[in-house]
């Protein structure tokens, strides 16, 4: 019994270290939720108007000939996709549901006849990649928290080298959006080719390019792609922080409630061994008294021999 109390005690020492760690890691993380998040509250808007001005770009007929290779979808014989992915992991479902969804459309674009090359933002789907499919076109781990458009530059450089060379048809980015603090969705994007807008889409009117159309578009092809992969990684920083923040909530709740239960257990077990502690010293007293007792009778019967066979003797 004091063996299985010493244990339970160091378990709960054990889990209440635990519980420490999570807490921590929690506070950290909420703390970069709270940054990240305002950061892409602060660049989603510019980010969904630069796609707009691109996409009513490429609707205009007068560059479709000269920028066929930007705006006009081609043939899909090899897809390129980024995948954004953490470095770390303790944030819950957030890599696995990203994974889940970067596989299933790898199936679909081989089940529709394209090859599938991957470029790989963050350890863990690296990892995953090399383990399980190994398609990295390249690798980029270790961003800081805060990128710029200096820590995105090769990546960048990558995707679109790789396109315009005529390397990949299509380029698709796999990144994980941030809704809310409790909701992240894994999302597909198309970047390459730039998607015309649908002619039934209103564009502003006031809209004026110099010195012309085409000209912008290809002056900032590179500064949109630039935003759109920026703003995907920002989207899935916001994400990773918010589900690790959430992991390490609920972990030190199963913490506290195991230590609960585990107290629970240690108290039974000392109440059952200071019981059984009770009854052996109850039993040891009753078997002292009943000794006494059988002692007594024979001194008395040894007394009552005696005194008998003296009057024997006398008679």
């Amino acid at each position: 019994m004091a063996n299985l109390t010493r244990e339970i005690r160091r378990r709960i020492r054990s889990v209440k270290n635990i519980a420490q760690v999570t807490k921590a890691m929690e506070a950290v993380s909420a703390a970069k939720m709270r940054k990240a998040q305002q950061q892409v509250l602060a660049t989603r808007p510019y980010a969904t108007q630069a796609r707009e001005v691109l996409s009513y770009i490429a609707r205009l007929h007068s560059t479709e000939s000269e920028l066929n290779p930007l705006i006009n979808e081609r043939p899909v014989k090899r897809t390129g996709i980024l995948l954004i992915t953490a470095d770390r992991g303790l944030a819950g479902g957030f890599n696995a549901n990203i994974l889940r969804r970067n596989a299933q459309l790898m199936r679909e674009k081989r089940n529709a006849g394209a090859e599938v090359t991957v470029v790989a933002v963050g350890k863990k789907g690296r990892e995953w990649l090399l383990r399980y499919d190994p398609v990295v076109r390249a690798e980029f781990t270790g961003l800081p928290d805060n990128p710029t458009t200096y820590d995105i530059g090769p990546i960048v450089r990558v995707l679109v080298d790789d396109f315009l060379s005529g390397y990949t048809d299509e380029v698709l980015v796999v990144y994980t959006d941030f809704v809310n603090t409790i909701r992240q969705v894994p999302t597909v994007k198309k970047l390459l080719p730039v998607e015309p807008a649908e002619p039934s889409a209103n564009m502003a009117p006031e809209y004026i390019f110099e010195p012309s159309p085409e000209a912008v578009l290809n002056r900032v092809l590179y500064g949109f792609t630039e935003v759109q992969i920026l703003q995907a990684i920002y989207e899935s920083l916001a994400s990773e922080h918010s589900a690790r923040m959430v992991a390490m909530r609920n972990a030190t709740d199963a913490a506290g409630e195991l230590i609960d239960d585990l107290t629970l257990t240690y108290n039974k077990a000392r109440q059952s061994a200071i019981t059984s502690e009770l009854m052996d010293i109850v039993g040891g007293a009753s078997a002292l008294e009943g000794a006494a007792e059988t002692s007594n009778t024979a001194g008395s019967d040894w007394l009552t021999v005696m005194l008998d066979n003296d009057a024997v003797r006398a008679a």
